[in-house]
């Protein structure tokens, strides 16, 4: 295989070669976009959020974004969320409810599927996904349909993922603090790698929580 044709490929990035600033969404914490590329969640693109507790997924760190998203491409699909999603939270939030479809599955290979789907219909402005872990390859077919179809894609996995290698174009790992996440950039296409960025948890209590029967996270 020539040169030419691999960097033709879409799975394959030069590292000096930054994404537009059009295809970056404001996160609404300006830590975050302050070290994202372009400031802010890259659209066209998958980004991994590892996480302590799978169940406590911090839904308020894309809260801003995802009201950002909508009015362009009202769709978004959440994909087996591992706890009952806070309507009240999301509505107070400004997501239109009527506007956020949930599929509830079990088995991975339907999740991925389904995500991998969506993300390429180009009718979703972020498709949220709660797979497990998931190998290289699956990755790359999410990154690969989240750059055909343009929107936000999103997949939470746990710890266990940190070291595997993915083709998502952002990669992070957050951990629990007092008052909010530190999260180090593992893997961050077009800038550099930043770790231990304190975010603080939003004052307001109308943010959107995954709720279980028993407890709920804010």
């Amino acid at each position: 295989m020539s040169l030419e044709s691999c960097l033709k490929r879409r799975d394959i990035w030069r590292g000096k070669k930054a994404a537009r600033s059009e295809d970056a969404v404001a996160t609404g914490f300006a830590v975050l976009d302050r070290h994202l590329p372009n400031g802010g969640w890259p659209q066209h693109a998958l980004t991994e959020i590892l996480v302590e507790n799978i169940t406590y997924s911090p839904l308020w760190l894309l809260i801003p974004a995802l009201g950002e998203i909508m009015p362009a491409r009202s769709w978004q699909i959440w994909i087996a969320p591992p706890a009952i999603p806070y309507p009240p939270g999301l509505s107070q939030n400004g997501l239109d409810l009527s506007k956020i479809l949930m599929i509830n599955i079990t088995d991975q290979a339907d999740i991925l599927w389904s995500a991998e789907q969506a993300l390429r219909s180009r009718a979703c402005s972020a498709v949220l996904c709660w797979p497990g872990r998931l190998h290289q390859s699956a990755t790359r077919r999410l990154q690969l349909a989240a750059e055909y179809g343009g929107g936000l894609g999103i997949c939470f996995q746990d710890e266990s993922a940190l070291h595997t290698h993915s083709m998502a174009a952002l990669k992070l790992r957050c951990r629990n603090t007092d008052d909010g996440l530190c999260i180090d950039l593992i893997k961050c296409r077009g800038g550099p790698l930043h770790q231990n960025l304190t975010v603080q948890h939003p004052s307001s209590q109308s943010t959107a929580t995954l709720k279980t029967k028993e407890q709920s996270c804010q």
